[in-house]
């Protein structure tokens, strides 16, 4: 069998939404795509703790801390879940974290704007969790079964983590005219980096195509931007807050919003590491791991101990109780 006959059958199966497994054939370009999209997507949920955690103990009420935290927690979850799911492909956990910790391998450029205010929690449950969801809901299907089912529960609790942000901000703009005008700030901060959340236009996009192709994607980044505008815009005006964007209109024709252009200069400056929080961001990871090299170790420790403890004979054991 031929490798062109191998790469024929496997698209073959994609094209007949059969999900591919870790045992099944693929091509090595297709598998690296993975590794790449489930490792950049498990890297941004581990940085994205860092600008919520810092509130955790400044939140304004026990049952705010109490979802905060939780909401921290899930977090961290979904960034083990998505590790898993890329060592099905081969990947190295290790040489993963490695590749953040050294700013080899990216992440979602939101992450590196500050929260400087409690307002920022609800606007980051709403606006950023809201298009992850725009994403996510789409890799419930993607065409790798491991990442398809890992996002399934993800999406499930990012749910709830979108709606206690919309919460948040529909609480602090029915109340005092300082509090409706954090929110109206915090929105006005968070909106723009948002939209850049769905990455490069399509144009100058490298990978879409091909993940399309493959259905590891199933709708392209513009298409997912107009998704979320056409969404939240109805959910802002609810709230009686203002879309940071002159150029925000209903196009009748279309059917859709039309919005302005994004800023692509400040994308890609952030996506390069010049970011308000880049280095913030890299050096509370690089801290964190560095804090917890004795749990490893002592991990390790343990099981080189209970490997040890196999090899010895049950009698032995009981002479040596």
């Amino acid at each position: 069998m031929t490798h062109l006959n191998l790469e024929d059958q496997f698209q073959a199966k994609i094209d007949a939404e059969t999900k591919i497994e870790p045992k099944d054939w693929m091509p090595e370009a297709y598998r690296k795509t993975l590794i790449r999209q489930i490792s950049q997507h498990a890297h941004s949920e581990i940085v994205g703790m860092l600008p919520e955690g810092n509130w955790i103990t400044r939140a304004p009420s026990l049952r705010r801390k109490l979802i905060l935290l939780a909401k921290v927690q899930d977090e961290a979850g979904h960034g083990l879940y998505l590790y898993s799911a890329a060592e099905t492909l081969g990947a190295n956990r290790d040489e993963l974290v490695q590749q953040l910790l050294t700013g080899k391998a990216k992440y979602s450029s939101i992450f590196n704007y500050p929260t400087t205010s409690w307002a920022d929690i609800g606007a980051i449950g709403w606006l950023v969790d809201g298009a992850a969801i725009m994403n996510q809901v789409m890799l419930t299907r993607a065409s790798y079964g491991p990442y398809a089912r890992a996002m399934v529960r993800i999406c499930k609790e990012e749910s709830f983590h979108q709606r206690q942000g919309y919460e948040i901000m529909m609480t602090m703009a029915k109340g005092s005219p300082a509090q409706k005008q954090m929110a109206q700030d915090a929105l006005n901060r968070w909106w723009w980096p948002s939209l850049m959340m769905f990455g490069p236009k399509d144009d100058d996009s490298a990978h879409s195509e091909q993940s399309m192709k493959w259905k590891i994607k199933r709708k392209s980044n513009d298409e997912l931007r107009q998704q979320f505008v056409d969404v939240t815009v109805p959910q802002a005006e609810y709230l009686g807050l203002t879309i940071p964007d002159p150029d925000l209109q209903w196009n009748e024709d279309r059917g859709h919003y039309d919005f302005g252009e994004i800023n692509w200069e400040e994308f890609w400056n952030v996506v390069k590491g010049n970011g308000p929080c880049n280095r913030q961001r890299i050096q509370a990871r690089v801290k964190a791991y560095e804090d917890g090299a004795w749990v490893r170790e002592a991990a390790v420790a343990y099981a080189e101990k209970k490997d040890q403890r196999k090899l010895v004979s049950p009698k032995a054991q009981a002479e040596a109780a």
